[in-house]
């Protein structure tokens, strides 16, 4: 049998991240499950080489930029009427294809649902696909969910 237990759905607040929420909450009632919401704010010092950026970002940025997760994930909840489930809220910092998968193994996640743009070809290789790198990293199983789902 499927022990299903906790449910750690990354949202980056678009429309194909919502629709994964949606789902995942959905699993968790089907399984009584914790549902546990995860933001990752992009740390750009990580993204950007050096020769690009002019400065370090400020660490107050940094901050801003998490308290407006934390903001963005509240009203994600209140939006979609989550609150009878008590969703557990998550805000890192860092590459989302390798926060999410270390906060599933860190968070003892038992499914991953993650939302998918649906690209393919050159805009796939140019853009990369977190969804692909969450499914190759992850410890546990992950669930896409494209955007013509629900």
């Amino acid at each position: 049998m499927i022990s299903i237990r906790r449910v750690l759905v990354p949202t980056d607040f678009s429309d194909c991240a919502t629709k994964a929420v949606r789902y995942a909450a959905e699993l968790a009632d089907k399984f009584g499950a914790e549902l546990v919401l995860l933001h990752v704010v992009p740390d750009t010092v990580l993204a950007l080489p050096d020769a690009v950026m002019p400065a370090p970002v400020p660490i107050t940025d940094l901050e801003a930029l998490t308290d407006a997760g934390k903001v963005g994930l509240a009203n994600l909840v209140t939006a979609l009427g989550l609150q009878p489930r008590n969703p557990r809220r998550e805000v890192r910092v860092g590459a989302p294809e390798q926060e999410i998968p270390a906060a599933a193994k860190d968070l003892g996640a038992d499914l991953v649902c993650v939302g998918t743009h649906g690209r393919g070809g050159l805009a796939r290789v140019f853009l990369g696909s977190v969804a692909e790198q969450v499914v190759r990293h992850a410890h546990c199983p992950v669930l896409t969910v494209r955007p013509d789902t629900l």
